[in-house]
This record gives structure tokens, C-alpha cells and sequence, in this order.
């Protein structure tokens, strides 16, 4: 199963893909917060071009667990795509996520302008895999 991961932030999107299996996830591109029209249009030739089955968007719980307003902003994102695709859309905890990323980046030496623009694509990727990891440990194949 295709899965497609979404890191909303507040410039950017990050996007990762999962392998048709549904195991591995990477990171694949971002897309600009232009305007929902151009973001929409985008996540929806994503999830056409790639076969895409889910999507996953990352939902920034506080450390305690608890929601905030990036929360509600995100659920309102993840909302928004569920009207504007034709699969399902689900929500993962991404607290921590953005941090791993820069420092998955920082350990690969990539140059700071390119962890700028991919650290969103890498963040989705992390969470993405860990709800591929989850839906594994639980048996769900679809």
C-alpha cells in the first residue's frame, strides 16, 4: 500500500512516499504553501502520479501530549485534504520529528540551505515511517 506523508508547516509541505509494500519510507519533495488551491492541486497529483492509497499527515502533539493551536492548525490542514482527495487521510504524532531531521541531516554534513529546504520532507518521512512501523507491529495491512 502507497502511503503518502504530509508535514504541514507554516511555509512549506513535506512530503514523503512509502515503497508500494509499505515499508519504507523517504522523503520525496516539498511543496511551497502558495495558496490552498496550488498545495491541493499538488497533493492531488501526488497521490494520482504515485498510486497513493492513504495519507498520513503530521499532527504536533505538545510534549505532555497534549493539543495546542499548531494541533488544531494541522487538523484543519489534514481536513481540508481529506475533502480535496479521494483517499483516506489520517493523523501521527510528529512531536520531535523536525528535530531528528536536522539532526539526521547535520550527522549526512548536508549544507544548511539544503536542510532548510528538506528538513520538512525528511521530518514527514520519520513519521511516516513510524506509522508504517505501527501498522506492521498491529497486523493492519490495508
Amino acid at each position: 500500500m502507497r502511503v503518502l506523508g504530509l508535514d504541514a508547516g507554516t511555509r512549506r509541505i513535506g512530503v514523503a512516499l512509502s515503497d508500494p509494500s509499505g515499508t519504507i519510507a523517504q522523503s520525496l519533495t516539498v511543496i511551497p504553501r502558495t495558496g490552498w488551491r496550488a498545495v491541493l492541486e499538488e497533493i492531488r497529483r501526488l497521490v494520482n502520479a504515485h498510486g497513493v492509497e492513504r495519507i498520513v499527515v503530521g499532527l504536533p502533539l505538545r510534549m505532555d501530549g497534549t493539543e495546542g493551536d499548531a494541533a488544531g492548525e494541522a487538523r484543519a490542514f489534514a481536513a481540508r485534504v481529506a475533502a480535496a482527495v479521494p483517499v483516506p487521510v489520517e493523523m501521527q504524532d510528529e512531536r520531535l520529528s523536525t528535530a531528528e531531521a536536522e539532526r539526521t541531516m547535520v550527522a549526512q554534513d548536508a549544507p544548511r540551505a539544503s536542510r532548510r529546504e528538506r528538513r520538512d520532507a525528511v521530518a514527514a518521512a520519520l513519521f511516516l515511517q513510524t506509522w508504517l512501523e505501527r501498522r506492521r507491529r498491529e497486523g493492519k495491512t490495508e
